[in-house]
């Protein structure tokens, strides 16, 4: 047990616009709070250097998930717990909801938020691979306006991301109209549930008459950030689904990610097993 208590201060926004004239007005002071399922963590282990909070989890608008008939708007503040809840998520992006049910336990999935998993920048984050696959893009705010950035071009580095000191992500948006497409989600950990991934698996491909017309392929825990794998989805392109088409997809795939040993798994374990993730995805 701990002797002492985390030091921190917590100023609480009522709204977007309060929120967002704060981080103005002192930027690089506020860290933005949400669920806090990563950040408590981190501050009661003392690895924190900024312990100036801005809680936005009462943030009116911010929660909500909206269909449209060519986009799904997802709020940031969406907890895993809504996700699951929302019939038009379970049915056309399994893949998310595969993700969000993946993530921790029934509290977690209470109180963690989407925005937050991608604010954390894990490379090991179980949702990044599955927004990949659907080509997400970011809707970000400041005192500015709101500026918008396709997710594959978001991450630029480890615990790096293209978002400035005073900006909030406040939506993540999906194009529709993909549900047919094959689809899996596979995380593999040292336990079956609750564990930080060795390798998250996420891929979809328009497959007709044996062909693969249109594939997305993207993982975790293979490089310094969540990855799409254009170099395998180029080898499946336009190919027909057969033995040597699968060798040749592995292959590039292996070029594709830069995986490390480090406390849950090993480089060569991570080559070997996303290389059967993709040859099982193709069976």
């Amino acid at each position: 047990m701990r002797s002492w208590l985390a030091q921190y201060a917590m100023e609480s926004a009522a709204s977007l616009d309060e929120a967002l004239r704060l981080l103005a007005r002192e930027p690089g002071k506020w860290t933005p709070f949400a669920g806090g399922t990563d950040i408590m963590v981190l501050l009661e282990a003392g690895k924190l250097p900024k312990r100036n909070f801005l809680s936005i989890w009462s943030v009116p608008g911010l929660r909500e998930i909206v269909h449209s008939p060519d986009i799904l708007s997802i709020g940031a503040l969406s907890t895993y717990s809504d996700l699951l809840a929302d019939s038009i998520l379970q049915s056309e992006f399994p893949l998310l909801c595969a993700a969000a049910r993946e993530t921790g336990a029934l509290a977690i999935q209470n109180r963690g938020t989407i925005g937050g998993n991608i604010a954390n920048a894990s490379p090991a984050a179980d949702v990044p691979p599955a927004l990949l696959v659907y080509d997400a893009t970011l809707e970000i705010a400041s005192t500015r306006g709101r500026r918008r950035v396709d997710y594959a071009r978001f991450h630029t580095g480890y615990k790096q991301m293209d978002l400035a000191a005073d900006e909030l992500i406040v939506a993540i948006l999906l194009p529709r109209g993909r549900s047919d497409w094959k689809q899996t989600y596979r995380k593999v950990g040292t336990r079956r549930a609750q564990a930080i991934s060795k390798i998250c698996f996420a891929a979809a491909a328009d497959i007709r008459d044996g062909s693969v017309h249109d594939v997305r392929i993207a993982l975790g825990s293979v490089a310094p950030t969540v990855i799409r794998a254009t170099s395998a989805e180029a080898a499946l392109r336009g190919r027909h689904l057969e033995p040597d088409t699968i060798r040749t997809a592995r292959a590039a795939l292996a070029r594709d990610i830069l995986p490390i040993d480090d406390i849950r798994s090993t480089a060569v374990y991570r080559h070997l097993v996303a290389g059967n993730l993709l040859e099982g995805f193709l069976s």
